[in-house]
């Protein structure tokens, strides 16, 4: 009978190769605990580890400035409403 592929969450991936760089078990020992096959483990370390440098550069992607045009335009708009309200409220007494 053939069964179902497994599929691993990333969290997973994360949790077993921090364990093989760790070093403190053997890849053998590692995959006993994990059930999972020993090249498994060493592909998922060498991915993580050749993909490491991508963990600091997106740190920079998200420190961006701001799109300075569309908060010029939200502010211009902001402007018009409240020049409104105060028309409105002297017209009205208030």
């Amino acid at each position: 009978m053939k069964g179902t592929r497994r599929k691993f969450s990333a969290a997973f991936k994360a949790k077993v190769v921090l364990e093989a760089l760790k070093e403190r078990e053997s890849l053998a020992e590692l995959s006993k605990h994990f059930e999972i096959h020993a090249n498994s483990i060493s592909k998922w370390k060498q991915e993580f580890v050749q993909g490491a440098s991508s963990v600091f550069e997106r740190e920079k992607d998200k420190v961006q400035e701001p799109d300075s045009e569309k908060l010029y335009a939200k502010i211009g708009k902001l402007e018009l409403e409240n020049e409104y309200l105060k028309k409105s409220l002297s017209k009205l007494g208030l």
